[in-house]
């Protein structure tokens, strides 16, 4: 028998976590935070050394409580992408299991430098495994990594194969047939995996009411483009946030820099981290024409000889969502002695994910920065994210006897349910809308 256990991520957008039963033998897939509830309660989007039950009493990692009485069977803890949503539990709860994490190496790259930046110790062994590679967990279970497209280098559909069948479990993903860096998704697998007899589809919901095709990596490239060159800002400064995990933007980011011929600063603890990672095993090589700076102190003192010759650079910061402890918002509220000038040109590279926290300090920091009159771009930004007419489309390709709603609200979740059911399957039959702390047997 195999039982589906809904940890976290099945409420909301965040904290993601799916436990998996095959006959007495459990994995565990994605252990996330919560970052609207981990921002509220530390300021910051970076990890900190702080207590794993304080995190779980304000929401912040997945309460596996709800696996109390199949704890002791873990086999394996298996990170799909090194996103903190699904992966950023794991310096906190992942002992919690005696069993190892199991993950791509830019991933186990990311888990590490989390550990060894704030001197968290892990019992778990981390071990890696390739981007359309398989695994075996044990001899009633065996994983693969399926190559999929998002916004993160290796992140990867979860097969996880048993005697039953395939269950595929896919948090994140998007169908890009021509993303920026790396390749597009393993299309060819996914085809033959459909004949293997897809038991069940873990599926995430996000944008599942969004009725459209989330458009490409592409489409941002060229968004960028526009407002980096084809814009009136020769004798400014430029600076540009977005999310630090995302390689592919960075890349265009330095590529339009260039061309402007910048010196090209990155600010911030969490980009440094995530570079780092992507530097370490070969996915890009930034270093070679960007200049890295991670602490506060080290960036006050860079901002300070910068100011005489600031139509020179463009910067790339951390506080895309209006993060207190950012280095934008640093910028913005006059921590760091350095005013912003009359038309510096502001560029959100992102969107503003949509929760109170986001919000309010997203507005905090827009309005600080337009007492300045500093020019702000907004929104220049896809998702990396599927849309309704991404998943009906994957649907079809996989094929899947039975579907599961996650990483979503209950909108979300009842927005892809209603996309399923238009598709000929059946609520409660083959499409089953769980919560957190609730399970099915298949």
């Amino acid at each position: 028998m195999i039982q589906i256990y809904a940890v976290g991520g099945y409420n909301e957008v965040g904290k993601n976590c799916t436990a998996i039963n095959v006959d007495g033998e459990v994995l565990i897939i994605d252990l996330g935070i919560h970052l609207e509830n981990y921002i509220k309660l530390t300021q910051d989007e970076d990890l900190v050394k702080i207590d794993a039950d304080k995190l779980m009493d304000v929401g912040a990692v997945p309460n596996i409580s709800v696996l109390d009485k199949i704890n002791k069977n873990v086999k394996a803890v298996i990170i799909s992408h090194a996103h903190l949503d699904h992966v950023g539990a794991v310096p906190y709860i992942a002992d919690k299991f005696n069993a190892p994490v199991i993950c791509a190496p830019y991933t186990a790259e990311v888990i590490q430098s989390i550990l060894n930046d704030e001197g968290i110790k892990l019992k778990n062994d981390i071990k890696t495994v390739n981007i359309n590679s398989r695994y075996k967990i044990s001899d009633k279970i065996e994983i693969e990594f399926i190559h999929i497209t998002h916004s993160i280098p290796q992140s990867a559909l979860v097969a996880v194969h048993t005697k039953y069948g395939v269950i595929i479990y896919a948090n994140d993903f998007k169908l890009d047939l021509h993303p920026t860096l790396g390749k597009k998704p393993n299309f060819k697998r996914m085809e033959e995996i459909s004949r293997e007899n897809v038991l069940a589809l873990i599926v995430e919901s996000t944008y599942a009411s969004d009725q459209r095709k989330t458009p490409s990596e592409q489409v941002a490239k060229e968004m960028l483009r526009d407002v980096l060159l084809g814009t009136d800002n020769k004798d400014n400064l430029i600076i540009v946030t977005t999310f630090s995990s995302h390689m592919a933007r960075l890349k265009s980011i330095i590529e339009f820099g260039k061309k402007l011929n910048r010196k090209i600063l990155f600010l911030g603890r969490s980009l440094s981290k995530y570079v780092k990672a992507a530097e370490n095993i070969g996915i890009v090589n930034f270093s070679n024409d960007v200049e890295m700076i991670k602490y506060s102190g080290q960036i006050e003192r860079r901002l300070k000889k910068i100011d005489k010759d600031r139509k020179k650079y463009l910067l790339v910061t951390t506080g895309h969502q209006g993060e207190p402890k950012s280095v934008l918002y640093k910028i913005a509220k006059g921590v760091f002695k350095f005013d912003l000038h009359a038309e510096d040109n502001v560029v959100f590279s992102c969107r503003t994910i949509p929760t109170p926290t986001n919000i309010a300090n997203r507005e905090v920091l827009e309005n600080e920065l337009k007492l300045f009159g500093v020019r702000i771009f907004k929104d220049i930004h896809q998702s990396g994210h599927a849309a309704r007419e991404d998943l009906r489309d994957f649907i079809n390709l996989i094929k899947p006897r039975n579907i599961i709603p996650a990483h979503g609200t209950k909108e979300m979740k009842d927005s892809l349910a209603e996309l399923a059911v238009e598709m000929g399957y059946k609520i409660d039959q083959n499409v089953f809308l769980i919560r957190n702390g609730q399970k099915i047997d298949l």
